[in-house]
């Protein structure tokens, strides 16, 4: 395509390509974000081609590969418009007669509608699932309805119209002002108002300054961020170039891990062509404002999610977090004013230009406006992406779109906010969720993973494995953080290990306060969260482990012994099961278990269909 050289160059366009989209076509949405490419996605795109093609549909019917649709559990997943018919789990081999069956005829093909795990019932179109019907989606309502590269496929779904609209009709600091009054707040952790920091980083001395997106995801079952640099990143482009305005920056980085390729790749795709529509670059569409992105990849380091790290990364030294203020606003990378927002948070920032900034404080609560995307993951019957308003409850979210508990089971607790978030136990399923409510119960909003547990889980062990992570990642440079976590993991281990005999809870709780109170970044400062929340609020499973030797879920290898009972059958399915032969007896007769031999593994408690195995 030619360069749009002025805005009414790109209305033209844009009214070129929506006049051109003929609303009868058949479309079939295939998800092609990561979970689905690994559950089979590209050969079921391939085999529509191929079928299409062979059946003549090829001026009926648009097949698009688009970014993920949220619903991890069910992946690959197709979705056929206009009645937006939705077949989870599809294969090769489904491709014919959903094509023959749904495309030609509008007919559901039954064996392949969802089955809702809760009432059992069959569900026709996606707008029925309760996974989707329980959601609000703002950011992510482009997400699995175009495709990710195509720019045209973006201009017509309103793709770029608020950064237009920003050139034509704000200045930049009516920008920052509807940016602040619409009460957006950052997504990645903190929670602090964008508005503000755009407002600081624009006033701060200096001609030159610097937009960072912040994609270093580096929560565990955390996918927001990339999912939405796979799925739609020319919104994550056209925010950023509404910040970069708003700010005075002529250059932008995204800052994005190399662990996630696919989003990278797309991210890369989308540079190029927003670069030959003139919407990059030096005086866009005619303007006096000139800005280009340039993609930056991360090692990996889940230290680099803190600002002054990934600047210190940026710009090729060893992410490390330095000490503040000064702040990145007034100085960070090259020591130049410095705003950086992460990927969740600007992609709110088109649609607070285009719907309005009452639009969006009307959503939320109080203190948090707008949605909040979730990774749900756990014990939990669907997994994936959630978009809700702040304020939803745990309980809406896990048992309305998540369909509770798979087998029955109860639901006992929930991590949020990554490793370094809280537990939040059954007794708050009803509190609201918002940056505020959060932490009055030892919680943090985080970046927003969520990982339910069931009453099969420790929440000793739960607490020892995010520890771990934690530990791990830890860059060193600050001795709380470097030997204070080290302590608490050892603490912690030993608990776990049945080796914790006089251990005093209270000194646990008082070295994670003291790491809280001295540490220098963000991740030394949270780090003990999840110790101390799972010890606030599951304090009789830490005395179990440490004075009874007990662990109720019967995880924690260390304080197991497993035993048969004298009234065993002798039906020998535990001895079938057992990987190092721990145990013997004959078939009906009683049989034992060699406590020498036994690696604790469980296998043979599962096995026992009547009980007579203890732990």
């Amino acid at each position: 395509m030619e360069p749009l050289n002025t805005t009414s160059d790109f209305h033209n366009y844009q009214k070129k390509i929506t006049d051109s989209v003929d609303p009868d076509i058949t479309t079939l949405l295939l998800c092609a974000g990561t979970g689905c490419l690994a559950l089979g996605s590209e050969n079921v795109y391939t085999a529509f081609k191929k079928e299409i093609e062979k059946l003549g549909l090829t001026k009926k019917v648009r097949l698009k590969r688009t970014g993920c649709h949220g619903f991890c559990e069910k992946g690959p997943l197709v979705v056929i418009l206009p009645k937006r018919y939705l077949y989870p789990g599809v294969k090769t081999q489904d491709v014919t007669e959903i094509l023959q069956e749904t495309v030609i005829n509008d007919k559901p093909i039954e064996r392949l509608l969802y089955v809702d795990p809760v009432t059992g019932n069959k569900k026709t179109f996606e707008q029925d699932l309760p996974f989707y019907a329980g959601q609000q989606r703002n950011v992510f309502a482009k997400n699995g309805k175009i495709d990710p590269v195509d720019l045209e496929d973006y201009i017509a779904n309103d793709g770029y119209a608020a950064f237009v609209k920003t050139l034509e009709k704000y200045t930049p600091q009516q920008v920052i002002d509807i940016v602040t009054e619409s009460g957006l707040r950052g997504r990645g952790g903190g929670g602090f108002p964008a508005g503000p920091k755009w407002d600081i980083c624009r006033k701060a001395k200096g001609q030159t300054k610097y937009l960072i997106c912040n994609s270093d995801e580096g929560d565990p079952g955390a996918f927001m961020d990339r999912s939405i640099l796979e799925g739609i990143p020319h919104s994550v482009l056209e925010a950023m170039l509404i910040a970069g305005y708003a700010i005075g920056a002529s250059e932008g980085f995204i800052y994005v891990r190399a662990e996630y390729p696919l989003a990278v790749e797309h991210t890369a795709q989308a540079l190029i062509s927003a670069r030959k529509a003139g919407l990059l670059g030096d005086n866009i569409l005619g303007s006096d404002f000139s800005f280009d992105i340039e993609i930056r990849k991360g090692a990996g380091a889940f230290v680099c999610g803190e600002e002054t790290a990934l600047i210190a990364s940026l710009e090729g030294k060893r992410g490390m977090p330095t000490s503040r203020p000064p702040y990145p606003a007034v100085k960070g990378y090259k020591g130049k004013p410095t705003c950086i927002n992460n990927v969740e948070t600007l992609v709110n920032v088109p649609l607070i230009i285009n719907k309005g900034k009452d639009w969006f404080a009307g959503i939320g609560t109080e203190k948090s406006k707008g949605t909040k995307i979730f990774a749900l993951a756990g014990k939990v019957a669907n997994t994936g992406l959630v978009e809700v308003a702040m304020g939803t409850t745990l309980r809406e979210i896990v048992f309305d779109i998540g369909g509770g508990i798979p087998k029955g089971g109860k639901f006992k607790a929930a991590q949020l906010g990554g490793p370094s978030g809280g537990c939040i136990p059954k007794k708050f399923l009803d509190h609201e969720i918002d940056y505020d409510s959060l932490q009055e119960i030892g919680a943090i909003m985080g970046s927003g993973g969520l990982i339910v547990m069931d009453q099969s889980t420790c929440m000793v062990d739960i607490a020892r494995y995010f520890l771990e992570f934690i530990q791990s990642e830890s860059c060193g440079k600050c001795t709380p953080c470097r030997v204070g976590t080290a302590r608490m993991l050892e603490m912690l281990r030993n608990i776990c290990d049945g080796k914790a005999e006089g251990v005093d809870l209270d000194e646990l709780i008082k070295l994670g306060e003291n790491i809280k109170m001295s540490s220098l970044c963000g991740l030394g400062q949270t780090a003990p969260n999840p110790v101390l929340s799972t010890i606030r609020h599951f304090k009789k499973e830490y005395i179990e482990h440490i004075e009874k030797h007990r662990c109720r879920a019967g995880v924690c290898k260390g304080l197991l012994n497993y035993a048969i009972l004298d009234i065993c059958v002798g039906c020998g399915a535990c001895k079938k099961v057992c990987p190092v032969d721990a145990i013997s007896g004959e078939k009906k007769s009683h049989h034992v278990i060699d406590s020498e031999k036994c690696i604790k593994c469980g296998q043979c408690f599962k096995a026992c269909k009547f009980n007579m195995i203890v732990r």
